[in-house]
């Protein structure tokens, strides 16, 4: 690859200071199109080398200038927290652009508008100049947009005062790189940087190959159902006091400025408990606050305090980029120290599994200090810095694997934090690892000679509960109340409360979790709903993957297929099917834990309005005072509710459904089926199942067999007795299998709400009237499985945060 003083930039007019910035991808002569643009981590308009290199390449061929920002559901960890924040900072990034007479186009991938729009801009591109950031996906994405455009690309440096190019290999130590290029800082920070100027044409992007969205215009509400409307993680939400955009990042750098920050930054900096830091590392990760800017400011205070600030700033996370920017493969194991491989290696035996990602990801590990940490991330998207590093240090010491252990830091910490996902979050890591330290003999058992950092005695010079009042305080948001408790009710909760809010649910069954229900009788145990559940959508496969570690869900490996006039077609599943385990109501009470559930709580009416609205049922009023009744019954449950949102209740009216009636029943032997499940290609049936096969099921004498009749034979006999219509199915049963033996013991049930047919919407698996504080939930949503009525619910979720992190009123006086 070659170096910025070997790319030929004859005629371009580049000066030395962003010359130097710059990394070709693909070399080449700059053409006659329009210089291109892309913008990922640079999200400011001034003080901005890409943007800088672009305007003077311009000037001097006379051409176009387009800038170009994309937000994609394909990236790692996407979810409406960091959507949300680059959104509100693509709104900043546009109006200041629009003041320099730049043009600007944001591109939001979503159903509709999906698309490589990117490459199809490059392909009229004379120049495409994006903001370098040297680690994946960013990195591959850029490389794969060098190989398919015709025109040259050029990775500018952005984000450091040291440029990357300086350094010819991967720094290991802050000691060595904070001497090697002393001087050269002290230099670097006594220059002002000054904007190229904006170009003489004018600011029309002509003929584009998608709609951008007006984000310039964009009001909170309209951004938060853009985010709502993207395949992301709804159910980590924004962060209510951390807005995104330049505007919001130069007010809380004032703020830190303006109450001696600065000053005292080397007394109060490791205090957690005092407001010791400047909180500007996610808009420094993304670009919209100019490191320059914060560099200059620092330089021209005097005391130990703001040189250590710089000294953070330019040392450590530089550090970080410089090492991401030599290092070939930074996100892996073997990026570490040798020394730091071997001890992990070693250690690796004396390890155990500690908790389940999923009850990390809650804050439930059962360490007070650590939960405290990780509710930071969680509710505030944010850690201070020395807990941050007693939080990973834990996880280091709890992981089953090294292994482990990084996929658990990056996860937890990119899911969760706003500067996650940044070669500066990198660095700190990969220290809880051994890098840029090095090794403290004698080795322990489970981390060997890594430097400890032990929780217990972290948290004795704390003060716990103040630090609990500061980070997990009250909930701000009054209550809400959820009703249904089946897997969309339950997803939605636990995702609430998750973020600090106080939920209660109202079931009128004798407990939760809807078609999760296993019935128990005559010495045998029934899935009589859901028969199993499959994994598509990422965020699903986390979860399901820790149920699976924790033993509450097991893989069930059937034997089945078609059964066509007594001849079995086998067929294996495409996809894993899990069931929970010793039945599929497991999954509901895991659901459930924790939760505030009133079952045997028939919901039938609501009065008021929001955050005033009361649940009635048959007998009175059963509690009052919530913000937002969200309501994730089936549609036609839920349609007498919706009153006093006729769209809701609208949209709600046009779901339509199917029945499936079905039949338990326990033989007193076993049946001698070469089969554990089969779909019957004729007659009433359309699935049967012998419960028996499910793993970690209790042994019973014989067997037990679950029978569902197919919708359409379900809806003309609907209404039927339920004893005839156990009597049809076990003769339908016998037909297509050629057993005759009658079972000891059966009954029926009717599922009348058991397949919804739609119509559902991909850009909307949940809907939220905010205006009338009510929202709706459930498979008939987010499709017509478990995993749909999960997704649905964690969506309704999502546009509650939204709707409370930056709704009417709700985040007024926050920094």
């Amino acid at each position: 690859m070659m170096t910025p003083h070997e790319l030929d930039l004859g005629g371009t007019g580049l000066p030395e200071h962003l010359r130097e910035r710059v990394r070709p991808l693909r070399p080449g002569p700059v053409g006659r199109g329009r210089v291109l643009v892309w913008l990922r981590s640079a999200l400011r308009a001034h003080e901005n080398p890409a943007l800088d290199v672009a305007l003077t390449v311009a000037a001097a061929q006379g051409l176009p200038v387009l800038v170009y920002q994309g937000l994609s559901e394909r990236h790692p960890f996407a979810n409406d927290r960091h959507h949300t924040f680059l959104m509100e900072g693509a709104r900043d990034l546009a109006v200041d652009l629009a003041k320099r007479g730049i043009p600007y186009v944001f591109h939001l991938e979503r159903p509709g508008h999906r698309g490589p729009v990117l490459k199809q801009l490059a392909q009229d591109a004379s120049l495409i100049v994006l903001d370098d950031v040297p680690m994946d996906p960013l990195e591959r994405w850029a490389r794969a947009l060098a190989e398919a455009s015709p025109a040259p690309v050029w990775a500018v440096d952005c984000a450091l005062v040291l440029p990357m190019s300086r350094s010819r290999a991967a720094p290991t130590r802050a000691y060595t790189f904070r001497e090697a290029f002393a001087d050269e800082r002290a230099r670097r920070l006594a220059l002002p940087w000054r904007d190229a100027p904006a170009p003489a044409l004018p600011p029309d992007p002509g003929p584009l190959p998608f709609a951008p969205v007006p984000i310039a215009t964009a009001t909170d509400a309209e951004l938060q159902r853009l985010v709502a409307a993207c395949a992301i993680d709804h159910g980590v939400g924004p962060v209510p006091d951390t807005r995104g955009g330049g505007a919001a990042g130069r007010a809380r750098w004032r703020a830190f400025v303006g109450r001696g920050g600065l000053l005292r930054y080397a007394r109060d900096r490791n205090d957690p408990l005092k407001s010791g830091v400047s909180r500007m590392s996610a808009y420094l990760h993304h670009g919209m606050v100019s490191p320059f800017a914060l560099a200059r400011e620092a330089a021209a205070t005097p005391g130990d305090g703001a040189a250590k600030f710089l000294d953070e700033l330019l040392i450590w996370r530089e550090l970080a980029w410089h090492w991401c920017a030599h290092t070939p493969a930074p996100r892996g194991l073997e990026a570490l120290p040798g020394w730091a491989r071997e001890t992990l290696a070693a250690s690796a035996k004396q390890r155990r599994p500690g908790p389940s990602w999923e009850r990390l990801s809650r804050a439930e590990s059962g360490w007070p200090l650590w939960d405290l940490c990780q509710a930071s991330l969680l509710r505030h998207g944010e850690l201070h810095n020395n807990l941050r590093m007693t939080w990973g240090k834990a996880l280091v010491d709890a992981a089953g694997s090294p292994e482990e252990a990084l996929e658990r830091l990056v996860d937890l910490n990119d899911r969760f934090a706003l500067d996650g996902r940044d070669p500066a979050s990198v660095g700190g890591l990969y220290w809880c690892l051994g890098l840029f330290d090095r090794p403290f003999p004698p080795p322990s058992p489970r981390i060997g000679a890594l430097r400890p950092r032990p929780l217990a005695e972290h948290a004795a010079r704390l003060d716990l509960p103040a630090l609990e009042a500061r980070l997990r305080p009250p909930a701000r948001a009054r209550r809400v109340a959820v009703i249904g408790a089946g897997v969309a009710g339950l997803a939605c909760a636990r995702a609430l409360v998750d973020h600090g809010l106080e939920v209660e649910l109202f079931d009128k069954g004798r407990g939760p979790g809807g078609r999760l229900s296993t019935r128990r009788a005559d010495g045998a145990a029934f899935d009589h709903g859901a028969q199993y559940f499959s994994a598509r959508d990422p965020a699903f496969a986390r979860h399901v993957a820790a149920w699976e570690a924790e033993g509450v869900v097991a893989r069930w490996e059937a034997r089945g297929g078609f059964l066509h006039r007594g001849e079995l077609t086998p067929t294996l599943p495409m996809l894993p099917r899990y069931v929970a385990v010793p039945g599929m109501s497991a999954l509901a009470r895991h659901l459930a834990e924790g939760l505030t559930v009133r079952t045997g709580a028939q919901v039938v009416g609501l009065s008021g309005g929001p955050g005033a609205w009361a649940v009635h049922g048959p007998e009175g009023v059963l509690e009052d005072g919530y913000a937002f009744v969200l309501i994730t019954t089936p549609a036609p449950q839920a349609v007498p509710l919706l009153g006093p949102s006729p769209r809701l209740q609208a949209r709600a009216a046009a779901a339509s459904y199917l029945p499936c009636q079905a039949v338990m029943a326990r033989f007193d032997g076993p049946l001698g089926l070469p089969f554990d499940v089969a779909r019957p290609l004729e007659g009433p049936l359309s699935w049967i199942a012998r419960g028996g096969s499910k793993p970690g099921r209790p042994a019973e004498a014989g067997e037990s067999w679950v029978l569902h009749a197919r919708p359409g034979w379900s809806l003309e006999h609907l209404d039927d007795d339920a004893d005839a219509v156990r009597i049809r199915l076990l003769a339908a049963f016998a037909a297509c299998t050629g057993i005759r033996e009658a079972p000891i013991w059966s009954t029926a049930h009717r599922w009348r709400y058991a397949l919804c047919e739609g119509p559902f919407d991909e850009g909307a698996p949940a809907d939220l009237d905010p205006a009338a504080g009510l929202g709706v939930a459930g498979d008939w949503l987010g499709g017509a499985r478990v995993e749909g009525a999960w997704r649905s619910g964690r969506a309704l979720a999502g546009r509650v945060l939204g709707w409370i992190a930056r709704g009417a009123g709700l985040n007024e006086g926050d920094e």
